[in-house]
């Protein structure tokens, strides 16, 4: 092993105001993050990463990442490598039914902005020292010694908040005490269009956190939480309602009003003769949800019906309906066949009893998997 300690000593310390030394940091953070080239670094040192196994420096990822996470600052970058503060979510639950029409909601935001007295310096203009506890750097850095292993841990200087500097007594802004940020409150007018969707996003450019060295403020993201409907199921831009019918609806026609999300009464008429299957949909164009670009273009309403057999039936009323219905079915049985007794399926007794016999649930040999052939 070569005993080139370089990039780990570069570590062990912070100057940000340092060109020279900002850019060996970025290079001991490429190399030392890097498993490859931490390798190559502590087998050959330098040398050998400029010979070929590192590149010299070059091929780095963007050094402002690394800058991030050493110095802080609170941002992330955007295109062109601009530094922007993160943005502030908020998630606005929302009932269908405002969705459908379109609404529009006040919201409360809390942020932290620069103090405006001082303009964000935390005291009168040139008023801040160097901190002498830390030189300037921001952190102090101690040594701290595991059995035969010293180790450097560095953390935010206390006398001065990590800040480098500090100001003061008679110096301190009177409206953030020396912190240069303050508490800012502010309502916005949310305006959501109809047809809008569950998770759509609508943004506030700059109405977020601001932070110090960062000329623009985050943006604030309301991230729409469509609230269920206790009629209406959504599936994109239309809607699902599951209507209940009798035997007799389904055989001989029925009218049916619904009440649409915007509270218009409208009504469908299924004609005497046109057998509704259970199960079946059948589709009102045009009653669905608004098209969120073109609002006044709607999807479908889609109709599921469900028809609500009943449990028992008398003789007489068996025999009428017997007469009346064409193609029962009469079957022929052996003198020899034996009666057995029909029962109501009761799916955990059957789990059970497969559990007794040595099956198992995962498919596994002793399983009796139910399959039923339709004839």
């Amino acid at each position: 092993m070569v005993k080139d300690t370089k990039y780990y000593d570069i570590l062990g310390t912070k100057n940000p105001e340092g060109a020279e030394q900002f850019k060996q940091i970025s290079q001991a953070y490429e190399v030392l993050s890097d498993e490859g080239k931490r390798k190559i670094y502590d087998q050959g040192g330098e040398e050998a990463l400029q010979g070929g196994g590192g590149g010299g420096g070059e091929g780095f990822h963007n050094p402002f990442d690394m800058f991030d996470m050493f110095f802080g600052g609170g941002g992330r970058r955007g295109r062109g490598g601009e530094r922007r503060v993160k943005p502030t979510v908020h998630q606005m639950r929302v009932p269908m039914t405002s969705l459908y029409t379109g609404t529009t909601k006040k919201l409360k935001i809390s942020r932290t902005v620069k103090c405006k007295i001082c303009e964000g310096r935390g005291g009168a203009e040139g008023a801040a020292k160097e901190c002498k506890t830390c030189d300037g750097r921001g952190v102090v850095i101690r040594t701290v010694r595991m059995g035969p292993m010293v180790q450097q841990m560095q953390s935010h200087c206390p006398s001065c908040e990590g800040e480098g500097s500090v100001i003061p007594e008679k110096d301190i802004c009177k409206g953030c005490r020396g912190k240069k940020m303050v508490k800012d409150e502010e309502i916005i007018e949310i305006h959501i269009k109809p047809g809008t969707k569950d998770g759509e996003k609508i943004s506030f450019e700059e109405k977020g956190d601001e932070v110090i060295g960062i000329s623009k403020a985050g943006d604030v993201i309301i991230v729409i939480d469509e609230i269920e409907h206790q009629t209406f199921t959504r599936m994109g831009d239309n809607l699902c309602v599951i209507h209940e019918i009798s035997v007799a609806d389904a055989l001989c026609g029925f009218v049916r009003v619904i009440q649409t999300l915007d509270n218009r009464p409208i009504y469908y008429r299924v004609l005497p003769g046109e057998v509704i299957a259970h199960g079946s949909k059948k589709v009102i164009h045009g009653e669905g949800m608004p098209m969120h670009r073109h609002p006044s273009d709607k999807g479908d309403l889609i109709i599921e019906f469900k028809v609500d057999f009943p449990s028992k039936l008398s003789p007489d009323v068996c025999r009428k309906i017997a007469d009346l219905l064409p193609g029962k079915s009469e079957e022929i049985i052996d003198d020899e066949a034996d009666e057995v007794e029909l029962t109501a399926l009761d799916p955990n007794a059957s789990r059970r009893q497969r559990g007794m016999h040595g099956g198992h649930e995962d498919g596994h040999p002793g399983q009796q998997n139910v399959q039923c052939q339709q004839f």
